[in-house]
């Protein structure tokens, strides 16, 4: 019985094949984040609380972003298994038309509504953090990382169409080399430099050095695709003309507006479940970064298997190879459960540790501590939710996903937050742990859906 959900050693070979660069890429950039998460936590816990309502707005913008390439490429991923130059080439084309309208909305949004979104975040109660402080802070960093909205966009349509082609190591080294220019320019903008005349910059200096990092990425990717024609085929005559058959467009439309509109409502909704946590107080807005920003760093591995398990299954699906896919996806999961049950174990374990890294008060450690507790506890759960998500993506199952993921947010996770916050007392760590258990009952409901295989689908036609 347990061999059916596992491989042998070949195929954990091509796994970490494809999974080590993406999870080293995302680990890197999540690393870095923490660097830069840390050092601007020493600069005072309003700066690290500005900043951080900051990202949870961007992170909407963000998987938007990534909603938009993921839906086109579940068609590149088949078109690469179907080894269909011009279909790969219509594929990234149709991204960089979409990331490029969503980053202008994306722009006139956070310029008319940013500063009524960020104090919807500081209107709890504090003991220890002046929210007006905050909110400069937080307005300074907005109105700096949106000069880097168009680099990270290309940036997206680029990296997502060498990894559905299985070249996964450059975007992954253009990753290393920016997250180092981050690191670098974090430190010096950040702290200043005082023999150089570098003054002290803060929360701004952070949003310069993630900016400058993000058109250095964006240039690597991009020439490096370009002046590899023999390696990138189908980027031969990418911009001759925007043309391509307008029942291509309409079908991938069809399936990226879905995951586009998925992946917008579910961030949406963890700013949500975000904000709802802010009712008990600013000092659990603050507990709440500590506790995402090492969640991102310790759940980058499970989450990277979801990017894999779309390349595989995407390329199997596309090659006509069905009679492999269910057995695959099934050791997949597999895999993907077990190290998340790995991260939970070392997660928690550094519970009293992680804390004590920010210069802030007793008060934030205390509160961020359970946080980093429970949100361990519930990273298996949150593994085979993922998985799950990204097996019915593959064969273009876009509605099912819409339901599965974006429907279980705003039915499930939104109004048991609301509600739990606005009409119980119940301290902020317990509320937390209360909304991120439903996840027990959505990894289930994934995999049901999994094993019934109706999403093994190949949308691109037979080989």
């Amino acid at each position: 019985m347990l061999k059916r959900y596992i491989g042998d050693k070949a195929f954990y070979k091509y796994v970490l094949a494809i999974a080590v660069p993406i999870m080293l890429q995302n680990g890197i950039t999540n690393f870095v984040n923490m660097l830069d998460n840390i050092m601007v936590g020493r600069v005072g816990t309003e700066a690290m609380t500005g900043v951080s309502v900051t990202n949870q707005l961007i992170f909407v913008f963000n998987l938007c972003l990534f909603g938009a390439v993921s839906g086109v490429g579940i068609f590149g991923a088949q078109y690469y298994g179907k080894k269909d130059n011009e279909g790969l080439r219509n594929s990234l084309r149709f991204k960089l038309i979409l990331c490029l309208l969503i980053t202008v909305i994306g722009v006139g949004i956070f310029l008319l509504f940013g500063n009524s979104l960020i104090t919807s975040f500081l209107k709890g109660e504090t003991q220890t953090v002046d929210p007006v402080i905050a909110f400069k802070n937080a307005k300074t960093y907005l109105l700096i990382m949106m000069i880097g909205f168009i680099p990270f966009a290309l940036t997206q349509s680029y990296s997502s169409t060498l990894r559905e082609t299985g070249e996964t190591l450059l975007p992954m080294k253009a990753g290393i080399v920016a997250v180092l220019v981050n690191l670098t320019f974090n430190y010096i903008l950040i702290f200043g430099v005082e023999p150089l005349g570098i003054p002290r910059l803060g929360a701004a200096g952070a949003a310069i050095a993630t900016v400058l990092s993000r058109y250095v990425e964006a240039a690597i990717v991009i020439v490096w695709t370009h002046t590899h024609k023999e390696k990138n085929p189908y980027i031969t005559g990418l911009f001759r003309n925007f043309k391509m058959p307008v029942s291509l467009a309409f079908d991938m439309l069809k399936k990226a507006l879905p995951l586009t509109l998925n992946e917008t409502l579910w961030a949406s909704g963890v700013a949500i479940l975000n904000q709802s946590y802010s009712v008990r107080g600013v000092d659990v807005v603050a507990a709440n970064n500590i506790n995402q920003t090492f969640w991102n760093l310790f759940a980058v591995v499970f989450l990277a298997m979801g990017n894999v398990i779309g390349i595989i299954i995407g390329n199997m699906l596309g090659a006509g190879r069905m009679n492999e896919v269910m057995d695959t996806d099934r050791k997949l999961i597999a895999f993907s459960l077990f190290i998340s049950v790995v991260m939970c174990i070392v997660y928690a374990s550094l519970s009293p540790v992680i804390p004590l890294l920010y210069n802030t008060s007793d008060n934030v450690r205390s509160i961020a501590s359970g946080l980093i507790v429970m949100g361990a506890l519930m990273m298996p759960f949150d593994s085979l939710a993922h998985s799950s998500y990204f097996t019915l993506r593959s064969g273009g199952k876009s509605m099912i996903t819409f339901i599965f993921d974006c429907g279980f947010m705003w039915c499930v996770s939104v109004p048991l937050a609301f509600c739990l916050s606005r009409f119980t007392d119940i301290p902020a760590v317990y509320l937390y742990a209360a909304v991120q258990a439903v996840y027990l009952l959505k990894g289930f409901i994934g995999l049901y859906l999994v094993s019934k295989g109706s999403w093994m689908k190949n949308i691109v036609g037979e080989k």
